[in-house]
């Protein structure tokens, strides 16, 4: 069992526990934004979603630590021909069926991991199922039938414990059941449970599911049994071009009413898994929507810094927020190859940069 000392030195990783034996999580008052947090500010999770390539250099984690990131996600994948298959394939790089990034493959996860270890940074491992039918993505996994439903559990079974055996075996400090499967989580509460009984007898982090954040976080009953409520955090906020941040402040107000009475239902403490916008003037409209090369959008640096602005100043001093990943980090990305990725998520070598870091850089204060 690692989560003794976990509570000592490798702080949210071992503190929830022990927050929650203490109460602390009991009946915050969705408006109290002076009550006691849950997290300090100190102890929360400074995270970006890693980017797996082909290598894993230290000079790519050092850049995280002059931008005071303490956590990366990495993410494997699972693969799923459509949204109606029962069949989720796994591949862990051995042999190489499938053409995948090393940093995906069970070797590029430990390297990574251990590397990001050594700077003191930790890993939240986060399986995603990648569906192979152009046009699907992973909130539309629906069986046909209740013999198919149960073929799915035991084959994602199969994917996830995979992962939570991997995870336990290289102490990665969290790990992420699922990500957006909002059928499954929100309509088989029964073989969720299960399932994360089974995780939990092989793996001993913190566990979270990474919910999408319409109609899928706030319906899930299954937060009790984990450790902190994953709410993928692509709000809209505006449908203008260039909103400023006041705009986008006022814009929050009624999703923090929402993530407040949930944390309050299950007194755990919410992380966001996935939080990001893109540099284009209507990154606020729609921030899930990914580029589309049929329909460019000029680069806009300045509408991209002022969304994660009001993000970290609405949501990173709420008591119920035990941290952000920050939606997504290219490793080894030079300021002058940024190419296709001028109007893409990542807030590297752009003022978003200087955003993050200026918060991830606040203690306890």
């Amino acid at each position: 069992m690692r989560n003794r000392p976990l509570i000592r030195n490798l702080g949210l990783g071992g503190l929830l526990p022990l927050l929650f034996l203490l109460g602390a999580g009991r009946c915050t008052p969705p408006a109290a934004r002076t009550a006691r947090p849950l997290v300090p500010l100190a102890e929360r999770l400074r995270g970006v979603s890693w980017v797996a390539a082909d290598s894993t250099t230290e000079d790519e984690i050092r850049a995280l630590r002059r931008n005071h990131v303490t956590w990366i996600a990495q993410t494997p994948f699972g693969w799923q021909a459509d949204s109606a298959s029962p069949e989720v394939v796994l591949h862990t790089g051995s042999g190489r069926p499938r053409r995948i990034f090393w940093g995906e493959a069970d070797s590029g996860l430990v390297h990574t991991a251990r590397l990001a270890r050594r700077h003191g940074i930790h890993t939240l491992l986060k399986p995603h199922l990648w569906l192979r039918s152009r046009g699907q993505w992973p909130g539309q996994v629906q069986m046909r039938s209740a013999a198919d439903w149960q073929r799915w559990f035991s084959s994602y079974s199969t994917f996830i414990l995979h992962y939570a055996r991997l995870a336990e075996q290289h102490h990665m400090e969290a790990l992420c059941i699922g990500t957006e499967l909002k059928h499954a989580a929100v309509e088989h509460e029964a073989e969720w449970r299960r399932l994360i009984g089974d995780i939990r007898r092989v793996y001993h982090g913190q566990l979270t599911y990474a919910a999408n954040w319409h109609q899928e976080y706030d319906q899930i009953r299954f937060w009790d049994a984990l450790d902190f409520i994953g709410v993928q955090a692509y709000f809209p906020l505006s449908p203008n071009a260039q909103p400023d941040t006041a705009e986008l402040r006022r814009a929050w107000q009624p999703h923090l009413q929402d993530l407040a009475r949930v944390q309050q239902r299950y007194g755990k403490p919410v992380v966001f898994t996935e939080a990001g916008y893109r540099s284009i003037p209507t990154a606020a409209a729609a921030p899930w929507e990914w580029p589309d090369p049929r329909r460019p959008a000029p680069e806009d640096d300045a509408t991209q810094a002022a969304c994660y602005e009001a993000l970290f100043r609405s949501c990173w001093r709420q008591p119920w927020l035990a941290g952000v990943f920050i939606w997504k980090w290219y490793p080894g990305l030079p300021p002058d190859a940024m190419g296709r990725r001028r109007t893409d998520y990542t807030p590297q070598h752009r003022p978003a940069e200087q955003v993050m870091a200026r918060w991830y850089s606040l203690g306890d204060r």
